[in-house]
């Protein structure tokens, strides 16, 4: 990964570089976007009490598992320190669905629920589902989103394999889709199919660690060169994509 890494800042590209109008505003009003939002402050309030949790939490993964600790039993520190997205990232998704005033958002992977705060605090007229495998992880963030009053989202438990395609026929449209369910290849894509299903023109699609492993990457390379992407945006950490058919097919990778 440090390779890959290396690669990405040495290709990594900035605003000066951007002809495309719509990545031009993405860069400059989204992603390089300074301003605080008030709702940080809660959620990483929270973060930093999550960080000094001493509870056991028995594990249930479905998905590739951790990659450092593989342990059925971790304590709620262990895994916020291990799985909790960066304060940059998630705030970075918080800025998408303000700026482009997505309604419909699925998060595949609530893990302790601070990412899918921050996606569900972005706007008030939103309707959030995040799934989660583990019923004892869903069970803090559940406790997580009563602390943060977070309204109009559903905890769906257990396997997503089962659950997604249940919850997906009762799905109209898809505008924002985070996936961070299982990193291999073939769930990822499959995953990509069923809610490309929902996606609509200008519906944002973010794929999270499309480095982590051989399979992540080659499961990014596939989803970026779908015929239904028109726009594939590449931080290196994570991946975005939208499916403005309008737009010419084209592939960036910028710096974050």
């Amino acid at each position: 990964m440090i390779l890959d890494y290396i690669k990405y800042l040495l290709k990594a590209k900035d605003e000066h570089s951007l002809h495309s109008p719509f990545v031009f505003e993405f860069y400059t009003k989204v992603l390089k976007n300074k301003s605080y939002y008030t709702e940080y402050d809660v959620i990483e309030t929270l973060r930093k009490q999550l960080l000094s949790d001493k509870r056991i939490v028995n594990i249930t993964d479905f998905g590739a598992g951790a990659k450092t600790n593989k342990s059925i039993q971790r304590t709620v520190e262990d895994i916020a320190k291990k799985s909790l997205k960066k304060p940059s990232l998630a705030q970075l998704f918080f800025r998408i669905i303000k700026f482009y005033q997505y309604k419909s958002i699925l998060d595949l992977g609530t893990s302790l629920g601070l990412t899918t705060a921050y996606l569900g605090k972005a706007n008030n007229e939103i309707t959030l589902k995040s799934f989660e495998g583990c019923a004892e992880t869903a069970k803090i963030a559940q406790e997580n989103f009563n602390k943060l009053a977070l309204k109009n989202f559903e905890i769906v438990v257990g396997n997503i394999d089962e659950t997604l395609p249940e919850k997906l026929q009762k799905t109209e449209e898809l505008d924002f889709v985070f996936f961070d369910a299982n990193h291999r290849y073939e769930p990822t894509i499959r995953y990509f199919e069923l809610c490309l299903e929902k996606a609509h023109d200008e519906s944002c699609f973010i794929f999270d660690d499309i480095y982590w492993s051989e399979e992540m990457k080659q499961a990014w390379l596939t989803i970026q060169n779908h015929e239904s992407v028109s726009v594939s945006i590449d931080l290196f950490w994570v991946g975005i994509v939208f499916f403005r058919k309008k737009q010419p097919k084209q592939h960036f990778i910028l710096k974050f």
